[in-house]
């Protein structure tokens, strides 16, 4: 029996992780994909999911940027319900089995739910060293994205929210650890520019304590300590893009006071 829910995800250029995502989510009466360009076969493989008889429901937009893009995505739903999900994410057999009691309370306007990391060299986290918990599940209409969000998009909901009891997401994503710096490095270039637009000045204090304690959080409060020196890589990059992050907001405002120029007559060197 399907649930009053829609999923729905944005994708490019992601035909080797989609599948186990769609497949994953057989739960669901709708399940909108938003691609922006893929140039693989991802789309060659939604249509072969569709042909088997997934309610998909794919379309194509030019990119708005991670909140627009998204917010786009959520519009096209047509179920009670909304899920957000990444496209190298899945629902884990929990998390499923969870689903119809979150959707039956009637007293809630949104769920929090937590994911389990896939670690190089170790596989998932154990559920001890889940990530924080983001708002995932939603009542369709209740909430939006802000198509300012360049990167880690969120929604903004109004009524009670709550956290899932059980289960979670699952990502899958293996990269080698030079294409997870590249993607700290991409997000932390986004995460700067959305700060500055915002009018959020730098704070260069912050490039000193934010990385280790973005790195703390992630190794003890999270539980990556458990996973070995896979948990330890993992929270140490988490580190390199809160420092990032910081020097990139510090360094845009220092070349606008100070535009690089060669000094025309450097006495004493």
């Amino acid at each position: 029996m399907k649930l009053p829910l829609s999923a729905f995800i944005i994708c490019q250029d992601e035909e080797r992780f989609i599948e186990p995502c769609i497949r994953s989510l057989d739960m669901c009466s709708e399940i909108v994909v938003v691609d922006s360009g893929s140039q693989d076969g991802t789309l060659e493989v939604l249509q072969t999911l569709k042909a088997e008889g997934f309610p998909l429901v794919i379309l194509k937009e030019k990119w708005r940027g991670y909140g627009g893009q998204k917010q786009f995505a959520m519009e096209q739903c047509t179920q009670p319900w909304c899920l957000s999900i990444d496209s190298d994410e899945r629902v884990s057999p929990l998390l499923a089995a969870e689903l119809p009691s979150l959707l039956a309370a009637s007293d809630v306007a949104g769920w929090r739910v937590t994911r389990y990391p896939y670690l190089d060299g170790f596989g998932y986290a154990p559920p001890q060293a889940k990530e924080r918990y983001n708002l995932r599940i939603l009542r369709n209409g209740a909430g939006a994205f802000d198509p300012a969000d360049k990167v880690h998009e969120g929604l903004r909901l109004t009524g009670a929210v709550r956290n899932s009891p059980r289960g979670g997401l699952l990502h899958f994503r293996p990269i080698a650890l030079h294409e997870q710096l590249l993607k700290e490095n991409k997000y932390s270039t986004l995460k700067a520019e959305m700060r500055a637009e915002q009018g959020r000045p730098a704070q260069p204090w912050k490039m000193a304590v934010n990385p280790w304690l973005y790195f703390l959080r992630l190794y003890f409060h999270n539980g990556l300590w458990r996973c070995g020196w896979a948990g330890f890589i993992r929270a140490a990059t988490g580190g390199v893009y809160a420092f990032l992050t910081e020097a990139k907001r510090w360094e845009r405002e220092a070349l606008e006071r100070v535009p690089p120029v060669e000094p025309k007559d450097p006495k004493g060197y």
